[in-house]
């Protein structure tokens, strides 16, 4: 029997301690101890090294999402002759390992900022395998990336043309640019994930874009290569991608008219489980359907087929992740609605919103497990909670643990690799926890994370104080 304050989609489980598959990294499963481990390391031995909250990422489980992707888009453009690119979504998480791990899977990178571009090129990138986009691209982002050798630079404004034909022009190069296109398309997602609903910053309407490309192709200093679409992010179902698919052939049918072939970039945005209620497609599936798609609308025009590119993140380095807390606090609490009473087991942990900025944002889900041990009691309802000032700060919002979780155990939350390091904050003033990744039973430190030290550095009238 369910209980009363649960989601329609959340089941009891008849074990709290096992792990659903597709859900955790693949390497995850229990010791002889029932103990965690993950790539062979016990997360026992993770936290006692370095502490918790805890990013920990399996490696091997990374590589192996990175080039499946590559290679389903690789097959799939193969049957119809062309070439197919995927760039990792560096928005989703990046450093200077998985720059090295990715780069040597064979997939490039989209950045959005000079700061993922430089982890991306400190990292070892072929600049050649980079492509730079954002909506407000400032002059000095873009020299830097023309300096650097960037290969393409998506146009997200009739502005950006101008500026990067200015700076072109001054550096006496030439620059490769893409143009983003606005769909239209509704992405069935949350609102703040919709990134091609008319009413929004991205791109250009189809005719801004047509209009776009004619204005570049008579520039002196830029080559247009392709159209760039990105419809939204954590998309189960094949219909939006397609829409969109049908969409951007038919703006490539009008600028091909006008020239030669060139690439239709169409994003990322697939989804993953978080819960065992998602289903997400196959994304080699998913990435077959697309192609095989934007292949029949090109010969039903009697078109050449495009070099095709996606652009995903989440897909690759969500599931690959997994953070670890310490619980500090356990408190049951009496909820009454109507004639009804029930209770609700509240969990909290040593982290927070400022590390999983997600159910705050989106109203995000999770799994979650203890990783201390097993547990033959009961499953309990819980709320997992950090420890900020702010009742919105749920790690996971509804979950069945063993009612006997208890302070000092550690929870291992699953699928936090994509949008948790990435959007972390100091808020009430804590430091961003470090990441380290795990392979053969040995862990690296990927990123350090941030003492209170470190984070009071930065306060320049602290030192009044100590005068």
């Amino acid at each position: 029997m369910s209980h009363p304050l649960a989601p329609g989609w959340l089941v009891a489980p008849r074990n709290a301690n096992a792990l659903h598959s597709g859900i955790w990294p693949a390497s995850m499963r229990r010791g002889s101890s029932g103990e965690l481990e993950v790539g062979g390391v016990s997360v026992g031995e993770l936290a006692e090294r370095y502490g918790t909250p805890l990013f920990v990422f399996d490696q091997d489980d990374l590589v192996s999402r990175a080039r499946l992707v590559k290679d389903a888009l690789t097959a799939a453009c193969s049957r119809h002759g062309v070439s197919g690119a995927v760039y990792y979504a560096s928005k989703s998480f990046i450093s200077g390992h998985v720059v090295s791990w990715v780069e040597d899977a064979g997939l490039g990178f989209d950045v959005a900022t000079a700061g993922e571009m430089a982890i991306a090129l400190g990292g070892g990138a072929n600049p050649d395998h980079i492509e730079f986009q954002g909506n407000n691209k400032s002059e000095d982002e873009i020299a830097q990336a023309m300096s650097a050798g960037v290969a393409t630079i998506v146009i997200d404004a009739p502005i950006e043309a101008e500026r990067i034909q200015a700076i072109a022009s001054s550096m006496d190069t030439r620059q490769k640019v893409m143009i983003r296109v606005n769909t239209g398309v509704h992405a069935d997602t949350h609102d703040y994930l919709a990134t091609a609903r008319e009413d929004q910053k991205f791109g250009l309407s189809p005719a801004e874009a047509l209009s776009l490309v004619q204005v570049i192709r008579d520039s002196s200093h830029l080559d247009f290569v392709g159209l760039h679409s990105h419809i939204g992010s954590q998309i189960f179902s094949t219909e939006g991608f397609l829409e969109a698919a049908t969409r951007m052939v038919d703006v490539y049918a009008k600028a091909f008219a006008e020239g030669e072939p060139f690439t239709l970039n169409l994003g990322g945005g697939f989804g993953i489980a978080y819960t065992e209620s998602d289903e997400p497609m196959d994304v080699a599936e998913l990435i077959t359907a697309i192609v095989d798609y934007v292949a029949a609308e090109c010969a039903q025009r009697g078109l050449p087929i495009p070099d095709v590119a996606f652009e995903p993140g989440r897909v690759i380095s969500g599931p690959a992740g997994v953070t670890l807390y310490t619980v500090g606090v356990t408190k049951p609490v009496t909820v009454h609605e109507g004639d009804n009473v029930a209770t609700r087991l509240y969990v909290s942990v040593d982290g927070g919103m400022s590390d999983n900025a997600r159910p705050a944002l989106y109203g995000a889900h999770y799994s979650a497990r203890i990783a201390s041990r097993q547990s033959q009691v009961a499953p309990e309802l819980v709320r997992v909670v950090g420890k900020h000032c702010e009742s919105g700060d749920i790690v996971v919002d509804a979950e069945y643990l063993p009612g006997d979780v208890a302070p000092g155990d550690i929870l291992a939350v699953a699928a936090t690799g994509a949008y948790c390091h990435s959007l972390a904050s100091n808020y009430n003033v804590v430091g961003r926890p470090p990441v380290v990744a795990v392979s053969g039973g040995s862990s690296t430190l990927m990123v350090a994370g941030e003492t209170l030290d470190d984070v009071l550095a930065r306060d320049q009238g602290l030192s009044r104080g100590q005068e």
